[in-house]
């Protein structure tokens, strides 16, 4: 049984290894259906993080020998590459609910209470984005994690009275996208902690493989192929780019994803080969063409390409620094000749990137 309660604001949880989510292109949507059909039931289906998930198997196997609640565990690590997975697989081992709910929606004790009340023995609670629980809500769950209990103030003034109250012992499952936020008295009282990494190419085509089987398309190991190297190693998109390649498969084609289908329908999204997007080569070109390759200070690229300087560093940027592409220094940004490379792209003055 799985116990959901409405979460009432802030970030969506986080989703996955091989299964659903969302991303954040405006063409595509959560779609709840296909996120219950892709996510895995079942540790073993998970694909990718091989070594997280021998480890999660065998204080699995501890846990049922002794006959007890698993301890808490967090998981951090970039979105989309399966934290909510995880938290949802871990209870269907164990055969015990799971309750969800997220760090922006806890804005009081009073709001965390009834997860607490209603964790029966051995059951999970998940709180994604932990990191941005409010300080009296952190504290509060503090005697829960540790004694399983919680403290209650009945009254006002000098008729004020504590009292306690005995929880079930549950496990707590923190994901975090942004880990050096939380506090270090929350983080020391996980037992465990698990860091979730960007996926491999094969890994990914294993997932497209897997997802589109249970989607009922066929794709052509080349398709699948050219939809994971532009997956930025994340299954997150994986998953939703294969939805896109079905849809233009179904509209423009016979419905088979093929390298052909691929190659058009990417063209339309104006992906290319490594994934990078339009507002990735804006940023490219701007930084090339306008400051002549940098450096040049966030703020001033965000002025000319007129988006926000802290959308530029959460959402373009990470990116292109994992692939080599930019450079950060204290003077600002400055392009990479693998960059220059990739675009075909030359320097007024090629010298500067080395001065």
């Amino acid at each position: 049984m799985v116990r959901e309660p409405v979460i009432k604001g802030g970030d969506e949880p986080e989703e996955d290894f091989s299964g659903g989510g969302g991303w954040d292109s405006s063409f595509l949507a959560d779609d709840a259906e296909y996120d219950d059909a892709l996510r895995p039931q079942r540790l073993s289906e998970v694909v990718g993080q091989r070594q997280v998930v021998e480890r999660l198997q065998v204080i699995l196997d501890a846990t049922r020998k002794r006959n007890e609640p698993l301890g808490h565990l967090l998981l951090d690590g970039p979105p989309g590459l399966g934290k909510t997975t995880l938290a949802s697989v871990l209870p269907k081992e164990l055969g015990t609910e799971l309750q969800i709910t997220s760090g922006p929606s806890l804005s009081a004790p009073k709001d965390l209470l009834p997860y607490l009340t209603n964790a029966s023995h051995g059951s999970f609670l998940f709180i994604d984005e932990i990191h941005r629980l409010p300080a009296t809500v952190e504290e509060f769950i503090y005697p829960a994690m540790e004694d399983f209990r919680v403290d209650i103030t009945l009254g006002e003034g000098i008729n004020a009275r504590t009292v306690n109250m005995k929880l079930q012992k549950f496990t707590l499952i923190g994901a975090t996208t942004r880990s050096g936020m939380l506090t270090a008295p929350l983080r020391d009282r996980f037992v465990r902690r698990e860091h979730l990494d960007f996926y491999e190419d094969h890994e990914l085509v294993e997932i497209v493989r897997r997802n589109s089987k249970k989607l009922r398309t066929e794709i052509s190991d080349v398709a699948a192929f050219e939809i994971a190297r532009r997956s930025r190693g994340t299954p997150r998109k994986a998953n939703n780019l294969l939805r896109w390649a079905r849809d233009f498969a179904t509209s423009k084609a016979d419905g088979k994803i093929t390298n052909d289908v691929v190659t058009r329908a990417f063209e339309m999204l104006e992906i290319d080969l490594l994934g990078l997007e339009r507002q990735d080569r804006r940023y490219l070109e701007t930084l090339v063409k306008t400051f002549s390759g940098g450096p040049a200070g966030v703020q001033a690229l965000g002025h000319s390409l007129n988006i926000p300087a802290d959308t530029l560093e959460d959402e373009v940027e990470p990116f292109l620094l994992r692939c080599g592409f930019i450079q950060r220094s204290p003077r600002g940004r400055i392009v990479t000749l693998a960059a220059l490379e990739h675009l075909k792209l030359t320097l007024p003055d090629a010298g500067r990137l080395f001065r």
